[in-house]
């Protein structure tokens, strides 16, 4: 089997190293020449791919593949979010082109608005971010394609190696909304869903991929920093807006079980 992977960064070369143990041949790509040699060196088959600005530069041997994994965030501060459903469309284009059958859309739990719920795959996501409601309409685009299968899987914030947590508030007072919970996920457990919809052939659905453990900020936060060394923060003790994501299909899909049940079962 052939899985190309569109955005071969953090996740994933992750991926694909788990992927080429299976004895699958991996083609992976990077938008820079430089970037090519590190995924050679890992085993994955590079591919220079751009898609910006209606432009297009690709190998069509890159979308020779049984399953494609698109994994390219909107980058909204680095100002590339108003090209983004464009981006996407060229690539859905060449999918249809290519006759990709299977595609695997990365996104994020950022599409659910922050309204004080418990969500999961059913409920309406109602975006309250810019980021948010651009990931919103990427994922119709794919999803209404009628001319391959697609799975959307629902990262939410990626924890892992080469990214701690508690760089974002290590040291930081006043910090607003301590008691509202996180809503994060290990890149072990990224990995081992995306595994788990490839070797089930179970594409169509709507993956929600996040921890089933969601303490508070506060009490999350001050534990690994502690266990770090890291200055402490300091959250303020309130509750304002918050989701705690779900996920229906992880278990009723793919009957998936998390690698790491609680997010301080990973040491850093």
């Amino acid at each position: 089997m052939v899985v190309s992977i569109l955005g071969c960064g953090w996740y994933g070369k992750a991926l694909a190293a788990d992927l080429l143990k299976t004895g699958t041949i991996v083609n992976g790509s990077a938008t820079s020449p430089e970037k090519l040699e590190t995924l050679g060196n890992s085993g994955i088959l590079p591919y220079l791919v751009k898609f910006d600005n209606e432009q297009k530069a690709f190998d069509p041997t890159f979308f020779k593949c049984e399953v494609m994994v698109i994994s390219i965030p909107p980058r909204l501060k680095a100002g590339e979010g108003s090209g983004y459903l464009s981006k996407i469309q060229q690539i859905i284009n060449a999918c249809i082109e290519y006759h990709v059958k299977k595609i695997i859309y990365i996104s994020s739990t950022g599409v659910y608005g922050e309204y004080n719920r418990e969500v999961n795959e059913l409920d309406d996501p109602r975006p309250d971010t810019a980021s948010g409601l651009i990931l919103w309409e990427a994922e119709q685009l794919f999803r209404k394609e009628t001319s391959f299968k697609t799975s959307v899987i629902r990262f939410g914030g990626l924890i892992g190696p080469g990214r701690h947590p508690g760089r974002f508030f290590a040291g930081k007072t006043n910090i607003p909304n301590g008691l509202a919970p996180v809503n994060l996920i290990h890149q072990s457990d990224c990995v081992g869903i995306t595994m788990a919809v490839i070797d089930q052939d179970a594409f169509s659905y709507l993956y929600n991929a996040c921890s089933p453990d969601h303490p508070a900020k506060a009490a999350y936060y001050a534990e690994l920093t502690s266990k770090a060394n890291m200055p402490a923060p300091g959250f303020i003790n309130e509750l304002k807006s918050w989701k705690v994501v779900n996920s229906v299909n992880l278990k009723a899909e793919l009957k998936y079980e998390f690698k790491f049940k609680k997010l301080n079962d990973y040491t850093f």
